[in-house]
């Protein structure tokens, strides 16, 4: 059987959308797995060993061209799909797989996809779906089949790319390395301050270790912020690499670490799929909807519920939930993970 996937957009949702696909692969190991997806998931779909094509969208965020999208439709036709899996809510990304004319079309009812899916889904609103097990429930016949057991997300690590990287940036790989991830693109509602995540690097440096703090060009002013606190430069093991790495050497430096601090964001949940141990910090975002996928972890949270909001009340958007997460309360769930390992 070929499938085509209607991958999402966020970074850690494609991270744990590779669920699915190992399901897909225990239930037809003979089946091949496309996934179309933005250009910047390709880096993910490359670390996957079930995809076997990553098709990159050419089509940007609120685009519904739709005589382009049917054209584009009927350029995969080649590939004879049999069934496509829609793994987003939006009108929009059903059209391609309905243009394709490919057989079977699984979703969720999302924006009333009536006549472009031909195989709906509906939720039960009286549970509660952690994202991956939504993502795993359309490889199945019933909503009700049993979800337990999940394969966790596993990415695989490029070692030769990661030796590579290592040696270009420079850094001592005889040390341990604690990795920090102070960036989310949601918004600053899910950031854990800069001045706090400094305090954490100072008592590694203190401890002998490598800082290697990891971003998107987004966030580098917070990366700066985060280097300007306690002379975090004095012992030359501090590695601002915001902005310095694609997301592939991410993928290999995060792989590399020994362990890491993050907030909510796709660098959290790369981290759980190449199973270095982590810490998580949540504000209003929910672990009980998007928990980072691995054993090896300490979640941090001060709040119940969950708000979908990309800036919090305070000064620089801040979430006061995050706020309440002190540094020192950081510092002995990393002793306590370190344990895990």
């Amino acid at each position: 059987m070929n499938i085509l996937i209607i991958g999402p957009s966020w970074v850690g949702d494609s991270v744990m959308a590779q669920s699915l696909y190992i399901e897909l692969k225990k239930e037809d190991p003979s089946c091949t797995i496309d996934v179309l997806s933005p250009p910047w998931t390709a880096s993910i779909m490359d670390r996957m060993p079930q995809v076997a094509r990553n098709i990159s969208s050419p089509f940007l965020h609120g685009d519904i061209k739709l005589i382009s999208r049917n054209r584009f439709a009927k350029s995969l036709m080649k590939f004879n799909y049999d069934r496509s899996i829609i793994l987003t809510n939006s009108f929009k990304s059903a059209l391609v797989p309905y243009f394709a004319k490919i057989p079977i079309r699984t979703g969720w009812l999302g924006e009333f996809r009536y006549g472009l899916l031909n195989d709906i889904r509906k939720l039960d609103p009286t549970k509660k779906h952690l994202m991956v097990e939504k993502f795993v429930s359309l490889s199945m016949q019933d909503n009700n089949s049993s979800l337990e057991n999940l394969d966790f997300p596993s990415l695989t690590i490029d070692l030769l790319n990661q030796k590579n990287v290592l040696t270009k940036l420079r850094i001592d790989s005889s040390l341990r390395s604690l990795a920090i991830c102070p960036g989310a693109e949601f918004g600053p509602a899910k950031k854990w301050p800069p001045e706090y995540y400094a305090e954490v690097a100072r008592t590694y440096i203190d401890r002998g270790c490598n800082i290697l703090c990891l971003g998107s060009p987004n966030d580098q002013e917070t990366g700066e912020k985060i280097e300007s606190f306690h002379d975090l430069n004095r012992e030359n093991k501090f590695y601002n690499l915001i902005g310095k790495t694609s997301l592939n050497d991410a993928i290999d430096i995060l792989g590399f670490c020994d362990r890491v601090v993050t907030n909510d964001s796709g660098l959290m949940h790369i981290a759980a799929a190449v199973g270095t141990p982590l810490v998580a910090l949540y504000g209003p975002s929910s672990p009980a909807y998007t928990p980072p996928l691995t054993y090896n972890k300490k979640i941090l949270r001060k709040m119940e519920g969950y708000e979908k909001k990309r800036e919090g009340d305070l000064d620089r958007g801040y979430h006061q939930s995050l706020l309440a997460i002190r540094p020192a309360e950081v510092i002995n769930a990393l002793e306590e993970i370190q344990k895990l390992r």
